[in-house]
């Protein structure tokens, strides 16, 4: 049976161009359920109801956003066990503790702390000057078509994650794109949803799902001139084509794309805890298969005895565990061929290298080394991203060559050096870190990068290609709702065709707001 999609409040048949079905990487096997792939006529009819509905969430209460995303959170939580099973069957991903006690409480956890920036308003940073009679905020965007990855089927859906609670929070109405490979996923946060949406006062067309479009309808849906933003995390590829499309109409577009996650051990770290350092590697390049957009990929050892010993310590772990499962087949034959790549230009391989014989999707947990010199050869070729549990050890003949290796870097979500806890390496540290800090959105000390806390002080994005403008978050609210916003100035407005953020009379007795140069509560 052809799934249907979400347009405008109702379920209904889509305009197919052809069908698709996830997989169960356990066993390798296609999933019974057909899913469309729509034509321009969903998207532009979806486009149109947005465009509608974005005009009455303008005027509409914060109150009543933030209510919906409230019911929206309890309902998740109600229907955990049957979100969590439908995720697990199409990503192979365990329900506990990763679904159900990790990734659905983070969902949960956004779409209140979203809530309660909506309710608050202070993100939108109301600014008034009464001397000039100038007055400006952050206001809603309008459409934004939020796109997720394969890696985070609910903290990062299209139709639950974080961008999508943003962009509710800032005022405007979503269509998600769900990932092909857990689509059924996506169809029943959107089922939620909906049931939410129809019980309250927002436009129908607030929420709307499809699942699929051809790459030609896909760009010409991003770059349509009733979009507000677009958001999406996934492939470098994909995400620079969607960019080039939004850069040509003047779109607004924020990516998450491409990240190696760079980690640089100096020689006292070793020294002082070898295996400890060991260990936290070994967790974080193999947590979820090496599935996260914080995996470290590429790792700076000094080339001595001590960094020798180290390579084959961490080399002896991934060679001794049990391979996670990959999400799609799509994962399995990039891996492969990325770490091919890898090995052709010279780099060699310490364990791994393969996939696994059978029908689950995985492939071997792999360490490569390269020397310090190969990487500033062929410095381009080695930021390859193996989405997977692979990675790169860079062996540098000491720190200040180290330095001139991460000159060569590009942008990453995050970065990260281990180093002696007795001051001994502070100035090589300082050194590298100043270097790392321009390369990196999140830099961490004696911490591996997997991991990102939903807190208001979280940058999770970074310079390009890790993100397509390193002065936004993805995560961490109320900073992640400024992407869906445009910022007005009023001048000379009267007060009754003001916005209530920017009367003299404060409209919640909360809010903060920026006037006559210091911030205050108070009522003008």
């Amino acid at each position: 049976m052809m799934q249907l999609i979400l347009a405008d409040g109702v379920w209904r048949s889509a305009a197919a161009t052809g069908t698709f079905s996830a997989f169960d990487p356990t066993n390798g096997q296609s999933l019974v359920e057909q899913f469309p792939i729509s034509d321009w006529s969903d998207c532009d009819a979806m486009l149109e109801a947005a465009s509608a509905a974005a005009v009455e969430l303008r005027s509409m209460p914060v109150d009543r956003i933030a209510n919906f995303l409230e019911t929206y959170a309890a309902a998740i939580e109600t229907s955990g066990d049957e979100i969590c099973a439908i995720a697990n069957r199409e990503t192979g991903l365990p329900i506990s503790p990763r679904l159900k006690d990790v990734e659905l409480k983070r969902t949960t956890h956004q779409l209140l702390q979203a809530a309660s920036a909506a309710r608050d308003g202070s993100w939108s940073m109301p600014t008034i000057d009464k001397a000039n009679e100038l007055r400006s905020y952050f206001a809603p965007i309008g459409p934004v078509i939020a796109i997720g990855p394969n890696n985070f089927p609910f903290a990062f859906n299209g139709m639950a994650g974080g961008d999508f609670a943003a962009a509710i929070a800032a005022g405007n109405p979503v269509i998600a794109k769900g990932h092909p490979s857990h689509p059924g996923t996506t169809r029943k946060f959107a089922e939620i949803a909906a049931e939410v949406l129809a019980q309250s006062t927002l436009p129908a067309a607030t929420c709307q799902l499809l699942y699929h479009v051809p790459p030609e309808v896909g760009l010409r849906w991003v770059s349509d001139r009733r979009v507000g933003a677009v958001s999406f995390t996934g492939s470098k590829a994909a995400g620079l084509a969607l960019k080039s499309a939004c850069d040509a109409a003047g779109i607004p577009i924020y990516l998450e794309m491409s990240s190696l996650n760079p980690v640089v051990i100096l020689p006292g770290a070793l020294r002082e805890r070898p295996n400890e350092v060991a260990d936290q590697l070994f967790a974080s390049c193999t947590a979820a298969a090496g599935q996260m957009c914080t995996n470290p990929g590429l790792v700076f050892v000094v080339d001595d005895s001590a960094g020798q010993q180290f390579g084959d310590n961490v080399a002896q772990r991934f060679r001794e565990s049990v391979p996670g499962t990959l999400l799609s087949p799509g994962v399995l034959k990039s891996l492969g061929e990325n770490v091919n790549r890898i090995i052709a230009a010279g780099a060699v391989l310490a364990t791994g290298g393969k996939p696994l014989e059978g029908k689950r999707l995985a492939f071997e947990n792999t360490l490569l080394r390269i020397t310090g010199q190969q990487f500033l050869d062929s410095s381009e070729l080695f930021q390859t991203e193996m989405f997977g549990a692979a990675t790169l050890l860079v062996m540098a003949t000491n720190s200040s060559a180290i330095a001139g290796l991460i000159a060569r870097m590009h942008g990453n979500l995050t970065g990260a050096i281990y180093s002696a806890t007795d001051g001994t390496e502070e100035n090589d540290y300082l050194r590298l870190a100043q270097l790392l800090r321009s390369k990196v959105g999140r830099l961490m000390n004696d911490k591996m990068p997997t991991g990102v806390v939903v807190s208001p002080a979280m940058q999770h994005g970074g310079p390009y290609p890790a993100t397509g403008h390193p002065g936004f978050t993805a995560v961490g609210i109320p900073a992640s709702l400024r992407r869906f916003a445009v910022l007005q100035c009023f001048d000379h407005v009267r007060e009754d065709r003001l916005p209530p953020a920017l009367r003299n009379k404060n409209p919640n007795g909360q809010m903060a707001r920026f006037i006559d140069g210091h911030w205050t509560t108070e009522s003008i």
